[in-house]
């Protein structure tokens, strides 16, 4: 009992100790929730409508459509902006689907299996040509090319054929995927276009509009004729024009504006010297005759020396418009291209008329030992000259002997072309039509024959070396080491501006910044800058960054942040303030016209007088006085009857106008032609239809949409 007492008396404390510990628990894991949610928020990408993409799926989605255009362009890598552009487009696409897949679900659109099949089976879809299931006999699309192929990718059993088939596969679902999403674009599209009708009361009217022409006696009072302070514009004019046209001013994403200092690093006159000498040795060697291939690699020049014949198209741009004016055996001095920051020594090894394209057929003879190899194909090659069928003799050899055709395109711009594949580009190049001949190859003999050689062009042996110039470690040091000071010594907005100049910079300026730019300033390898400027606070100076291609120093200052929705009125002012002067100037002129009842009346009150002719609705006057197109005007003209003075002012974009009617024509067919007003009918629903087709950017509006893509790629 007394044991039970003593516990009795720690309840308090026991009570507290246990809420401690029960507290800390659940504290940990509220932690731990935490730091789960924060770390699932730093691998999306974005978000739609309330789904999330993470960082991994999206990357898949671009792999999935890189594979893609691989494929269809026989491509191997894609550059920068390509994949930029890549990036683009799969967001776009991942945007547009989710929209539109909620928007289907909401009214019952689906797109079926059974539909599928049925467009499969008909094969008119223009993506489907651009599968390998295409009949080569009938240029179409076969479902049954597409059966078998699948069949054979489920029990193919041959690893030397997974990876094609997979890649096959792999294109082969991403067609089907997009023809499924196109489709039920299609039919979302349908649907809303089937809500829009057209009317012969409008067609009518149209028809009219577009068919009858006027000519009028202009009396035009520019704005310019005002001058701008003698205007006066309010804030109350402002905030009131503001309210009339806010809509005008609402962005769908946040933006930033900033004040940056780019500082690009260029060769010094000592790197310039160093690389001109060396380029200088270079031309006297290769004028002296040493090897080609040689000078051009210890000169380490961007264009490898192969020794093939290669038409102008193959080659730069500067080097092809020098190459013509060059004798066989010249050797030029070092010469600068500003256009790709280079110097240049070109030696003209040769220069003769030779095929562009090339019909052949080839037998290739392998065997046990070169010597082997050799007397079957003496024996073959012997055969041939005899008079043996080509086809034949290749036919037992298991091979097919068919004719082909290569193109200078096919191999010219390789810049890895080994020595067997020289001597056989070099025999094709050179051999006459129906000329043989027993090739020896380093692994094989090939007896080889062209059988027709086309479009003779001028195909040129040139050895290039072409060097970028580039700045030194030491000049990249200098230029960092004045950068960094600038930097570390003005740290504020200010600062970058009142010094700028002291230190040979100058600050430049860039607004509304949008996350989804791929670069700061069209300055490549600048993510880390972009991340910067959308997490800094206004008034934030960057620390410096190393850029673009390790040749530019970077230093950015965040000056103003406009959050999605209506733009503030300080962010439009200036946009504002011109809207609010036009609208001023034309209360000035129109009470400057006020009562004039003729062209004379208003040229009294100092208006310009002009005739203007062939107006009509459908195509807008532009007014030479004012220097700009006038819809209102075209619009007036067309409501005024013929003689009649109109003398309500106009507001035009230039000025303000009253004119004489002198006459109204009909042109083209008349009103009377039902058949022309039905086809003006149909016009007009497509236009309805083209502008319905923004419907996309309503619902974009709408979505939701978060994109933190900058923090990623």
């Amino acid at each position: 009992m007394a044991a039970i007492g003593k516990i009795r008396s720690w309840g308090p404390t026991l009570v507290i100790v246990i809420g401690l510990a029960l507290f800390a628990f659940i504290a940990e894991e509220m932690f731990r929730s935490c730091e789960a949610s924060k770390n699932e928020q730093r691998q999306q990408v974005g978000e739609v409508l309330g789904e999330k993409i993470n960082v991994q799926d999206f990357q898949s989605l671009i792999d999935e459509y890189q594979e893609v255009i691989k494929m269809t362009q026989g491509r191997d890598n894609l550059t920068e902006d390509e994949l930029n552009q890549v990036k683009d487009q799969v967001w776009n696409t991942f945007v547009n689907n989710k929209i539109l897949e909620k928007e289907a679900k909401e009214l019952g659109l689906t797109v079926t299996d059974t539909e599928m099949q049925n467009m499969l089976r008909e094969g008119t879809n223009p993506m489907l040509a651009q599968t390998p299931f295409v009949n080569q006999q009938t240029g179409r699309f076969d479902v049954a090319q597409l059966t078998k192929f699948l069949n054979d990718y489920k029990s193919n059993q041959n690893p030397q054929l997974a990876e094609q088939y997979k890649a096959i596969y792999d294109y082969w679902r991403f067609i089907e995927k997009t023809l499924r999403q196109q489709t039920l674009a299609q039919k979302y599209q349908a649907l809303l276009s089937n809500c829009l009708l057209s009317n012969p009361v409008s067609a009518k009217a149209a028809h009219d509009a577009q068919h009858q022409e006027a000519n009028i006696l202009l009396a035009a009072m520019p704005y310019s004729s005002i001058k701008d302070d003698e205007v006066q514009v309010s804030d109350a004019d402002l905030k009131a024009k503001y309210d009339s046209e806010k809509e005008a001013f609402i962005q769908t994403a946040e933006t930033r504006d900033i004040k940056y200092v780019d500082f690009k690093v260029v060769a010094s006159k000592s790197d310039r010297d160093a690389l001109m000498k060396d380029m200088q040795d270079a031309s006297r060697k290769l004028d002296s005759g040493a090897a080609p291939a040689e000078v051009v690699r210890k000169a380490q020049s961007q264009i490898p020396y192969v020794g093939l014949p290669v038409t102008n198209r193959a080659l730069p741009t500067d080097i092809a418009s020098r190459i013509d004016s060059m004798a066989v055996g010249q050797t030029t001095a070092p010469f600068e291209s500003t256009s790709d920051n280079t110097l240049n020594v070109v030696k003209l090894i040769n220069k003769q008329q030779l095929p562009d394209s090339v019909e052949f057929r080839v037998i290739q003879v392998g065997a046990e030992t070169a010597d082997a190899a050799q007397k079957k194909a003496d024996s073959i090659y012997t055969a041939i000259k005899a008079g043996a069928p080509f086809d034949s003799i290749a036919k037992k050899y298991g091979q097919t002997g068919e004719k082909q055709w290569l193109t200078s395109a096919q191999y010219q711009n390789s810049t890895n072309i080994d020595a067997d594949s020289k001597e056989y580009l070099l025999a094709l190049n050179t051999m006459g039509a129906g000329e043989m001949k027993n090739l020896k190859l380093s692994q094989v003999n090939l007896i080889l024959q062209v059988t027709d050689r086309r479009a003779m062009v001028t195909k040129y042996d040139v050895a290039i070396i072409k060097h970028t110039i580039d700045f030194s470690k030491q000049t990249y040091s200098d230029a960092y080491n004045k950068f960094s000071q600038y930097v570390s010594e003005n740290n504020t907005i200010e600062g970058l501006e009142q010094n700028a100049e002291k230190f040979g910079f100058k600050v430049l300026e860039r607004n509304d910044i949008m996350n989804s730019e791929h670069n700061v300033a069209g300055i490549r390898a600048t993510r880390e800058t972009m991340k910067w400027i959308f997490d800094a606070q206004p008034g934030q100076v960057s620390p410096l960054y190393e850029c673009g291609s390790n040749d530019h120093l970077l230093v950015v200052a965040l000056t103003k942040v406009h959050a999605a929705g209506y733009r503030d009125l300080d962010g439009v002012k200036d946009v504002l303030k011109q809207q609010v002067l036009r609208d001023k100037k034309y209360d000035m002129l129109k009470a400057k016209l006020e009562g004039v009842k003729s062209v004379a009346d208003a040229k009294a009150k100092g208006a310009t007088i002009d005739t203007v002719k062939q107006i009509s609705f459908g195509s807008p006057v532009f007014v030479q006085m004012t220097g700009s197109s006038e819809p209102a005007l075209a619009g007036a003209v067309v409501a005024t009857k013929d003689k009649e003075f109109h003398a309500a002012p106009v507001k035009g974009n230039g000025g303000a106008f009253v004119f004489q009617v002198l006459n109204v024509a009909k042109t083209g067919e008349g009103a009377e032609d039902k058949g022309h007003e039905k086809q003006i009918e149909t016009q007009l629903k497509q236009t309805a239809m083209q502008a319905a087709s923004r419907f996309m950017q309503e619902l974009y509006q709408k979505a939701k949409i978060t994109d933190n893509r900058y923090l990623f790629f």
